[in-house]
């Protein structure tokens, strides 16, 4: 477990709507940041495209509040940062982790986390970012059995009880470390990290979009954090889609 970052905040709350909708009211209240914002328990937990995160005790719901020292063209690159600092987590208690793009972290082909990124800004330049993080520690959904990744906890995979202030610290650390890199470095450290852990790279997936589906194969990851998915007409590059494994 790493040590907690040096300046940075946290916020212990036993119940809100959603620690990422608390990062925008403490921001638009003054509050910049660094700051960690964590529920015991969250009445209304956001996934992507507005759907909910199930939000049971026990399980990790934390959201950092910052203003990150990039472009609003290029922060969407945390959700690498932080998805890299939840497979790390899994791996300190021996679980297998891998990572699905653009947003999951699994364990063993089963999904233990997702990520969500929020904020505002204007002229290109964010006035805040908030990395949203919920991580199954002891209790998970019960299963769809049509579901291509059912949802999994730490608990289930591994056998260890995880407290939510471990996993907060050591989510913390990484998360700390990897956008330090991220900031000074690039993107190209953590895009190599993160494909280390990919799920289904090199192999067929489908990328469905609104209006259209993609299938094709994994093949890359660009230095946008873009997915690239070869086609029989050709590589495509992909900003944003679900991924499912064909």
């Amino acid at each position: 477990m790493g040590q907690w970052p040096h300046g940075v905040g946290v916020l212990k709350l036993d119940e809100i709507d959603s620690t990422n909708t608390e990062a925008r009211r403490r921001f638009e209240a003054g509050e910049r940041g660094p700051l960690w914002i964590t529920a015991a328990r969250q009445s209304g937990g956001k996934a992507r495209q507005g759907r909910t995160w199930s939000s049971e005790t026990g399980n990790l719901y934390a959201t950092l509040l910052f203003q990150p020292k990039m472009p609003a063209s290029t922060a969407s690159l945390f959700s690498f940062v932080a998805c890299l600092a939840v497979a790390e987590l899994f791996e300190a208690y021996g679980a297998k982790a891998q990572v699905k793009w653009p947003n999951d972290a699994l364990i063993d082909g089963k999904k233990c986390a997702g990520v969500l990124l929020e904020g505002s800004g204007q002229g290109g330049e964010l006035d805040w970012l908030a990395i949203g993080c919920g991580v199954n520690l002891t209790f998970h959904p019960e299963p769809d059995p049509s579901a291509i990744h059912p949802p999994t906890s730490l608990l289930a995979e591994t056998g260890k009880t995880v407290s939510t202030e471990d996993a907060l610290i050591h989510l913390a650390a990484s998360v700390a470390r990897w956008g330090d890199v991220l900031e000074t470095q690039g993107f190209a450290p953590v895009r190599e990290a993160w494909i280390n852990r990919a799920v289904k790279l090199g192999q067929r997936i489908e990328a469905r979009m609104a209006k259209e589906t993609v299938p094709g194969v994994f093949e890359d990851v660009d230095l946008t954090g873009a997915l690239i998915i070869r086609t029989p007409t050709g590589a495509r590059k992909l900003h944003a889609a679900d991924i499912y494994f064909a």
